[in-house]
């Protein structure tokens, strides 16, 4: 599988929506809570180019937006090929 970053914090209805739509897809993810950390915040942001809302998800390293943007992903089919194992 891919490599799946989630940044996100506690009690966000856009974050769960986000790892629930991957667990479906049967993706395993790092989960990182940004709400007291700053260093994280920080991090994602500068990431993110800018954007300070969580969800943000990246795969593989590229930057995919929050949950609106993996949605729309998944409704174009192309969601499932991000999460595949790159060929050796």
């Amino acid at each position: 599988m891919a490599k799946i970053e989630i940044y996100t914090t506690m009690m966000c209805p856009y974050c769960y929506r986000a790892k629930k739509l991957l667990a479906q897809h049967g993706a395993d993810f790092n989960e990182i809570d940004v709400m007291m950390d700053q260093n994280r915040r920080r991090e994602m942001i500068e990431r993110a180019g800018g954007r300070r809302t969580v969800p943000q998800i990246f795969i593989d390293g590229k930057h995919i937006g929050g949950c609106d943007e993996l949605y729309a992903l998944d409704a174009a089919g192309k969601l499932a090929p991000l999460l595949q194992p790159v060929p050796a």
